[in-house]
């Protein structure tokens, strides 16, 4: 969204050092938005200049910063209500806006908690601090009209505003648009992340241990403890330091799609060698091209949610020559998928070896009990301070969570902003359910959703639309009469559905598992179903795009049967459609209608 200008004909810099210089009053921002932008910064990769920890003492505070604006590619300007009353800060911006036009920085102006049209034009608690300056500065008038001319510089520039948005959206757009910017392939990851750094750090050490040896780790844990989360952080936060590097999400599904194997090593050999992949016609073929983009240069692979070892060979091959260097991480449920044969026939080792530098195994744990609430509280309020009459039954449903990170996110986000009665009757629900009943626990948060509208349009993209775009979702769900844009962010907002930076729509797996669970004991179960069957949409627009074994897959039943569920829809379809006789839909649909009934 917003752009700040950059001169064609400017200098460039002369040293970049930071990606991104911050720059904001503390007194208003530094223990709360900018903190959680600081940080949202960092764990995507980007290295970011913040006055409070990058000065080492007995520096020179002034020279230090200068020399750090001097050296960052990105300016972030946060303006508060009290921006103005800060002399420090409005210095700084005449400099910034000095370099955005005499060399290659790019000015990027955040609207906090301020209008931009109260900065332009200095009103409200900027009038209040113009009038105590030009009291202090009778002598130095220019000084205050420069200051006056700078904010109304940098308000004319398309900048970012928070409005009435969640701030932790607020902060991932801003990420996103310096990663643009920077042409970043960092990965999105969480604006609130809680008790991560320790295995951060040690995964960390373990690459940046100082040798040239070849080495392979795994991050293993239960589904939803924050494996891949917690290899996004670290990829973001290492890929600068290898001259290729791939990040291949959801190995374990994707290689059971048709082709699923050539696509993975398509896009494995494209972004290593950062550019388009040769064609690749089988697995053998995809294979051969890794080992020649592999073997001469130093990489980092992460391969996300591997169920079995074999998977690894069949997608990069056996005794595969890894520059020295490299560095494989893999996630996965399963602690011991590195098996001695496994590493053997990767490496070209003997069985014999010691190979135990090689390996490394990194297990996540549940969050303890304090981690658990403070993750809790930021979906829950929102980051706000948690209300004293919500304290004891928060932490009544934190402990029934079990310290399952995705399990707080979902049953946070769908409470925030509900009742302490909803609450109660919430907590009364959680007590039925074992603590190790995941599912059911995910369930109370599918419960929560408004209307039956919600709830189908969530079983509809659990079992059918995972991974597919969102635009091309909402066409088709549109054309069934679902309201899909507006049901979407309620999705987004119950921490159910999430929209990549690819804007494919996708779902955590235990999420998504449950949904299909619900579906699959419905039809399994008809007197279990309290509505019409939700994945028998009246289709009025004829869209019958549907992939009949994925969606006999998806429900676990036989072909047949899924055939039969779906039978209904195709009729209606067949015989109500109001689209003119030579429609290209209307004979699409009936093409497709009469082969399905047949």
């Amino acid at each position: 969204m917003a752009v700040s200008r950059v001169h064609e004909a400017s200098a460039p810099i002369s040293r970049c050092v930071y990606h991104v210089f911050l720059s904001f009053r503390g007194a208003d921002t530094r223990k709360n938005f900018i903190d959680h932008l600081y940080t949202a910064l960092i764990q995507a990769g980007i290295h970011t200049f913040r006055d409070d920890e990058k000065i080492e003492r007995g520096k020179n505070i002034k020279d230090e910063i200068e020399k750090a604006m001097l050296e960052s590619k990105i300016y972030v300007i946060v303006f508060s209500k009290d921006y103005a009353s800060s002399i420090w800060c409005l210095n700084e911006l005449v400099k910034m806006l000095e370099h955005g036009k005499s060399s290659q920085h790019i000015v990027l102006p955040v609207f906090y908690d301020v209008d931009p049209t109260r900065v332009k034009n200095q009103t409200g608690s900027y009038a209040e601090a113009f009038a105590r300056h030009e009291e202090n500065f009778k002598s130095e008038m220019d000084v205050v009209q420069r200051w006056r001319a700078a904010l109304k510089e940098v308000a004319d520039l398309r900048g970012m505003v928070l409005q009435d948005r969640y701030e932790s959206q607020f902060i991932q757009d801003i990420v996103k648009y310096v990663q643009d910017k920077l042409h970043h392939t960092a990965l999105y990851v969480p604006p609130y992340l809680v008790g991560i750094d320790s295995i951060v750090r040690c995964i960390n050490w373990w690459i940046e241990d100082g040798s040239n040896k070849v080495g392979i780790a795994i991050i293993c844990g239960i589904g939803g403890i924050g494996k891949t989360t917690i290899a996004k952080v670290v990829y973001n936060q290492n890929i600068q330091r290898f001259e290729g590097y791939s990040f291949l999400a959801d190995v374990r599904e994707k290689s059971e799609d048709c082709n699923g194997l050539v696509r993975l090593q398509r896009q494995l050999i494209s972004n290593i060698v950062k550019g388009k992949a040769l064609k690749i016609y089988t697995a053998d073929d995809g294979i051969s091209k890794i080992k020649e983009a592999i073997c001469c240069r130093k990489v980092l692979l992460v391969l996300d949610d591997v169920n079995d070892s074999e998977k690894i060979t069949k997608l990069v091959g056996a005794q595969t020559p890894f520059h020295p260097g490299s560095k494989i991480i893999i996630t996965s449920r399963h602690q011991y998928l590195l098996s001695t044969p496994f590493i053997c026939q990767m490496f070209g080792l003997k069985a014999s070896s010691n190979y135990g530098e090689l390996c490394k195994v990194f297990e996540v744990k549940e969050l303890d009990f304090i981690q658990s609430l403070q993750l809790f509280n930021w979906h829950a309020f929102c980051h706000n301070p948690i209300i004293e009459s919500f304290v004891e039954h928060a932490g009544s449903i934190v402990k029934h969570c079990g310290g399952l990170p995705l399990a707080l996110q979902v049953l946070g986000s769908s409470l925030s902003g509900k009742s302490i009665r909803v609450w109660k009757n919430a907590l009364g629900k959680l007590r039925a359910i074992p603590d190790n009943k995941i599912q059911k626990i995910l369930r109370v948060s599918y419960d929560s959703l408004q209307d039956d509208h919600d709830k189908d349009l969530f079983l509809n993209i659990a079992c059918l639309f995972v991974g597919k775009d969102r635009d091309y979702t909402t066409t088709v769900l549109d054309g069934c009469d679902f309201y899909t844009t507006v049901g979407i962010e309620n999705l987004i907002a119950r921490s159910l559905l999430i929209v990549n930076e690819k804007n494919k729509l996708m779902m955590h797996q235990m999420v998504r598992d449950m949904g299909r669970e619900i579906v699959r004991q419905e039809f399994v179960d008809p007197g279990k179903r309290s509505r019409k069957p939700a994945l028998i949409p009246t289709l009025k627009t004829g869209w019958l795009d549907l992939n009949l074994l994925a969606f006999s897959r998806a429900l676990a039943v036989p072909l047949l049967e899924s055939l039969e569920i779906i039978r209904p829809a195709v009729s209606f379809c067949i015989t109500c459609l109001n689209f003119p006789a030579k429609d290209p839909t209307r004979e699409l649909a009936r093409t497709r209608g009469e082969m399905l009934i047949l």
